[in-house]
């Protein structure tokens, strides 16, 4: 009697399983590619346990380390091989044009403008991530302006004319083609000793970047004149994201979405003191201390770049969304084109 009322006690008992412990692989920005990965990404997701609450394990490894092309972001993503990817804006579009949206030549001319645009448009590119790679976008933030180091002296956007230079992407490659310059697509830890070799006259990206890089040391000009921002940001696989709790999820995403707001803040600090430490300013404080030249900035290299995403950008840029998903530039007008007043 004693046993078996034992065992209908045990069977009204809920058996709750003991939670694991949750692994998330993440694959972060290159190693080299500067203070964002070393003093933002990387110590957020060492941490990431800590600061969420969350029952987890972080495996984070740089993607140059992993030996997966920046290129292949996407790909690693839907595949399942991590949970968290680094996604690099520029190099990802290949695979999803919608992410170049975000960030076309002459669109994002400061960070201010560029946070407007961003937010309008990224709802679209996280429907494409999702549909397309089985992943939720969390966050974008800019790598910091891009402008341009050239080993010639340069005067100017005019100077480019016969001039090879390493661009991040088809709409830098399509702008300065329009210069008359040569587009190169180069993985960025190869760019410095092309530099310094010949194999490309200039190339394109941050001043921070450029620093950490050291293409100051092979490069005598900066032209300082924006055309991108170099958008990256966080997705997560929606299955991994499935192993959460409804809860859980929510401070996952949370966590990503805020670190994505520090990084804004942090690139635009870094841009002001990268461009004091290249050309030999005052103050420098987070990088090595350079003598480039800088270039002036004119009027007509100004109207050019603005130009650039009605003439050049924009145009060459629809045909390619909407051959991957028809609405894909008609929303693009409604939302950052109806806030450019297009």
């Amino acid at each position: 009697m004693f046993r078996s009322l034992l065992l209908s006690a045990c069977l009204l008992v809920p058996f709750t399983a003991s939670a694991e412990t949750v692994t998330l692989r993440v694959l972060g920005q290159p190693s080299g590619s500067g203070l964002i990965a070393q003093q933002k990404e990387e110590p957020f997701f060492k941490a990431l346990a800590e600061t969420t609450g969350l029952d987890i394990k972080v495996e984070y490894l740089p993607i140059d380390v992993a030996g997966i092309p920046d290129t292949d972001g996407l790909r690693v993503l839907k595949s399942g091989l991590f949970d968290i990817v680094s996604i690099r804006g520029p190099q990802v579009s290949r695979d999803e044009p919608s992410v170049l949206g975000l960030d076309l030549v002459g669109l994002n001319t400061g960070f201010a403008v560029g946070r407007e645009h961003v937010d309008a448009f990224m709802p679209y590119v996280d429907s494409r991530m999702q549909s397309a790679f089985n992943a939720k976008l969390a966050g974008m933030w800019p790598a910091g302006p891009q402008v341009l180091f050239c080993k010639p002296e340069v005067a100017g956007l005019a100077d480019l004319k016969g001039l090879k230079v390493r661009v991040g992407d088809q709409s830098a490659a399509n702008f300065v083609g329009q210069l008359g310059a040569t587009g190169v697509s180069m993985p960025f830890g190869e760019v410095q000793q092309s530099l310094a070799r010949g194999v490309v006259d200039c190339a394109i990206t941050g001043p921070a970047s450029a620093n950490t890089g050291g293409w100051p040391e092979a490069t005598t000009t900066v032209l300082p004149i924006a055309l991108q921002l170099a958008m990256n940001g966080y997705a997560i696989n929606l299955k991994s994201l499935e192993k959460f709790s409804a809860d859980d999820q929510k401070k996952l995403e949370t966590a990503l979405t805020q670190l994505s707001s520090d990084i804004w803040s942090f690139s635009e600090e870094l841009y002001v003191d990268a461009m004091n430490c290249n050309t030999g300013k005052e103050p420098c404080e987070r990088g090595k201390p350079y003598k480039l030249t800088e270039a002036p900035v004119s009027d007509a290299d100004l109207k050019a770049v603005s130009a650039a995403v009605t003439e050049i950008s924009l145009p060459i840029w629809a045909k390619q969304c909407d051959a991957v998903a028809t609405d894909c530039a008609e929303t693009w007008r409604q939302t950052v084109g109806a806030k450019m007043g297009l």
